[in-house]
């Protein structure tokens, strides 16, 4: 539940308006029919003999081909654990330690909140859905227009998200385009983000000198260096490789500071099939579990046992043009079996799912979001990057997309909670009830009334926020109400009310004192 939400009271308070007030209220965590943490898993792309060709393949690649442009730092720390630097300058990697490192690798992983109540456990195939990404412009739905992103964008991004039920994290989804000094930017992120939400968090960094300075906000906003330590509630979204098969050399000295900072850390790979990655399916799997776990060898290397989080983000790419097209079925395939990867090597996991290649939030960005939001939350994807509100193949973020996106996302996750089996949900009571009676002599024919069908309504049924589901008399008696124009009276009423994240002023003092604040 988010922070602005109050447990729903048992019983009838009295008059329609206060029964229908009732059933519009946030659900108390019992009668929740979806949460965040439901376990998928039944989706399976991957038979498991595929799965370990794909696992075979990665390590050959690691053994024979191996990985360029580590830093010498990272060159140092791989080849102390037994990675073999070739003359080449390729770093290689035998097979025995990539076990090692699978064995002493975080299982278990808790992503934590500023609140508690987001915490998220990231063991098995427990699902999560959030943000991410670094669109460089805001879509306009008002205008229909494109616009460079800004800071205060990525607060309000922040603050609606908060008030999302089905939106369990917030990675940063645009960079700051207002903010030419990539350092101020950095921090900056930093603090529009925390002062938007109190759920876990991910940001990036442009340069490894710039990680302290946002460290020591952090140590600020959570009360002290171990307070931050005891629970870092934001993560390192790292893109450590360029692929194919090469270290992002900065950003592998970024990924060491976040590291001795006690951060976690997402090994994101990013490879485009057809392009940056093979154009096969199983090979742009093969090559992004190969960098990934190259990662997986450098944090534990540095830290055994550091909570780091598998980002295998292949793309799909059409091929027709070159242009990304992460709103296809490929993309959904791919992320998918993603998930089975992670799930082999018992490590926590993410990928891309929900973005789309339309500009707009239309019918193309409903299939497209919903076919990948489905298919890698019933993979058992703990972490489903790109949610929500992502448009332009990762150009642009929209505010009202992000929204919308919290009502697809409900409908994804019941998908993924399924069906359950029981002598109470087979119901041959009931139906012998309803059609025979109690006494023999005949039922209702109906189940409208059945005691079954009012205590169950909440439980088993997710009920959209703002999707329409009434007749088209009905529709057109209420002046026809447009999806898009509500999503924008939601936000502005959101954007309206003051963040629950907002810090203490004599803390947001202390900030502004340290640090030059974009965000008025």
């Amino acid at each position: 539940m988010t922070e602005s939400k109050k447990p729903r009271r048992s019983g009838r308070s009295g008059g329609r308006a206060a029964r229908v007030a009732e059933r519009a209220a946030p659900l108390t965590d019992d009668l929740r029919p979806v949460r965040p943490g439901m376990n998928g898993g039944t989706y399976k792309p991957l038979t498991d003999l595929e799965i370990k060709r794909i696992h075979d393949a990665a390590l050959q690649c690691l053994e024979e081909i191996g990985l360029a442009d580590a830093p010498d730092s990272g060159v140092e720390i791989l080849t102390n654990a037994g990675a073999i630097l070739g003359s080449d300058g390729r770093i290689r990697f035998p097979r025995a330690l990539v076990d090692d490192s699978l064995a002493m690798a975080a299982k278990q992983i808790t992503l934590f909140g500023r609140d508690p109540a987001y915490d998220m456990d990231l063991s098995g195939t427990r699902v999560h859905y959030g943000t991410a990404g670094a669109a460089v412009h805001m879509v306009d739905i008002k205008t229909n227009e494109y616009r460079d992103s800004t800071v205060k964008d990525l607060y309000q991004a922040a603050h609606i998200a908060h008030h999302l039920d089905h939106i369990h994290f917030l990675q940063r989804p645009m960079v700051c385009r207002d903010i030419s000094d990539n350092q101020e930017m950095d921090y900056n992120t930093v603090y529009a983000c925390c002062s938007g939400t109190t759920k876990h968090i991910g940001t990036s960094f442009v340069e490894p000198d710039f990680v302290p300075k946002c460290i020591d906000m952090l140590h600020m906003i959570a009360g002290s260096e171990a307070k931050w330590r005891e629970r870092p509630f934001m993560s390192n979204s790292n893109c450590f490789v360029v692929p194919p098969m090469k270290f992002a050399t900065e950003s592998c000295e970024v990924m060491e500071r976040a590291i001795d900072a006690g951060m976690p850390v997402l090994l994101l790979s990013a490879g485009m099939a057809g392009a940056t990655a093979p154009s096969t399916l199983a090979g742009a799997v093969v090559q992004a579990t190969a960098e990934c776990l190259a990662g997986l060898v450098y944090v534990n290397a540095i830290k055994p046992g550091h909570p780091a989080i598998l980002g295998t983000w292949p793309f799909g790419l059409d091929l027709r043009t070159g242009a990304m097209s992460v709103g296809s079925g490929e993309q959904a395939l791919l992320s998918a079996a993603c998930a089975q990867m992670h799930q082999f090597y018992g490590v926590p996991g993410g990928a891309a799912g929900g973005a789309s290649d339309s500009k707009l939030p239309d019918m193309q960005a409903g299939w497209e979001q919903m076919c990948s939001n489905v298919m890698t939350g019933l993979s058992g994807l703990n972490m489903v990057y790109e949610a929500a509100g992502m448009h332009a193949s990762l150009l642009g973020f929209c505010h009202e997309s992000l929204i919308l996106g919290d009502d697809l996302i409900g409908q994804a996750q019941r998908c993924v909670r399924g069906i359950e089996v029981t002598e109470d949900t087979l119901a041959v009571d009931i139906i012998r009830d309803t059609v025979l009676g109690a006494d023999g002599r005949g039922g209702p024919g109906h189940y409208l009334g059945a005691g079954q069908t009012l205590s169950r309504m909440q439980k088993d049924y997710v009920y959209p926020t703002l999707g329409d589901r009434t007749s088209p008399k009905e529709w057109a008696e209420k002046d026809k109400p447009d999806l898009i124009e509500n999503a924008i009276t939601r936000k502005e009423a959101i954007l309206a009310t003051p963040s629950p994240a907002a810090f203490d002023p004599m803390l947001d003092r202390a900030i502004r004192d340290k640090f030059n604040i974009h965000l008025k």
